[in-house]
């Protein structure tokens, strides 16, 4: 038992190094959006071409693209923002299976935590562009929302692309989770759903035209806790 537990204090080393090389090479990426959907998507996958469409529209704009670094929605995104004009960041993760890392990647990382990986999805996010997916995405969402709700995080655009594939669930958050009190109704509105690209980069500008995309005074000490 002793020998167990100077192993798990000596991992606290090997996380605190994932923290700080991340830090270290994405301080300078901003103003960036993270994108999530399906690892099992292939390239011919309608899914897939809506979200490479989408982010290269958000890198032309200017804005790096953050994902999960492995293949389907996340290839997508890295490759529609390695086609443009900003950096396509891959935030990969160890897996036993689905995750393998894609070649459209400018800054690559690896992560043995997923807790050390959702911080920098978080962190360095002006907006989250939420494609279809599984557990993964809604555990990515779930987590942004969660944040956003409490306070714990600033207010940032969550964008649920294709409004077929997420109708069920918003309705089930009205009847049951607004209906039971388990949510109070402008919740909701922390979340919109847009179908089109563009549209999808006109409501980030929007979001933040009147107040710029660096977090302000107030948001710098929340990003610091998360």
């Amino acid at each position: 038992m002793p020998a167990f537990t100077a192993h798990e204090s000596w991992r606290m080393f090997g996380i605190m190094s994932e923290f700080v090389e991340a830090t270290e090479r994405l301080s300078e990426i901003r103003p960036a959006v993270s994108v999530f959907g399906s690892a099992r998507l292939a390239p011919g996958h309608p899914y897939y071409a809506l979200a490479e469409k989408i982010a290269q529209l958000l890198s032309d704009a200017g804005f790096s693209v953050i994902s999960g670094g492995g293949p389907g929605i996340m290839e997508a995104a890295s490759k529609g923002a390695f086609l443009g004009k900003s950096p396509s960041v891959g935030l990969n993760m160890l897996l036993p299976q689905e995750q393998q890392s894609n070649p459209y990647q400018d800054i690559s990382l690896t992560f043995h935590h997923f807790f050390a990986r959702k911080v920098m999805f978080v962190k360095y996010a002006a907006a989250y562009v939420v494609m279809p997916g599984g557990f993964g995405t809604l555990d990515e969402v779930m987590e942004a929302l969660t944040l956003i709700q409490t306070r714990k995080s600033r207010r940032i655009p969550v964008i649920l692309v294709h409004a077929p594939y997420w109708q069920g669930l918003l309705d089930w958050f009205r009847e049951r989770l607004v209906a039971e009190g388990m949510i109070a109704p402008e919740d909701l509105d922390l979340m919109q759903v847009i179908d089109q690209p563009e549209q999808v980069v006109d409501a980030i500008f929007k979001h933040y035209e009147r107040r710029g995309f660096e977090p302000l005074p107030s948001e710098h000490e929340l990003l610091l806790n998360l």
